[in-house]
């Protein structure tokens, strides 16, 4: 199980990779991400970025 860091702009999370299941653009450079089983949480930064940090983590 890999625990990976996504920043945000109300507190940082810290989420299991595969737990994610989409990606998805929002306003001010923010990012949706979706999670298996749960309500999306609201992350700092593109998709590109996002999606970077969860491959790398």
């Amino acid at each position: 199980m890999k625990f990976i860091s996504l920043k945000s702009r109300g507190g940082d999370y810290m989420v299991i990779a595969e737990n994610v299941a989409w990606l998805r653009a929002h306003e001010h450079g923010q990012t949706k991400v979706g999670m298996v089983g749960s309500d999306a949480i609201l992350v700092a930064g593109s998709i590109e970025e996002t999606a970077a940090a969860i491959l790398a983590g």
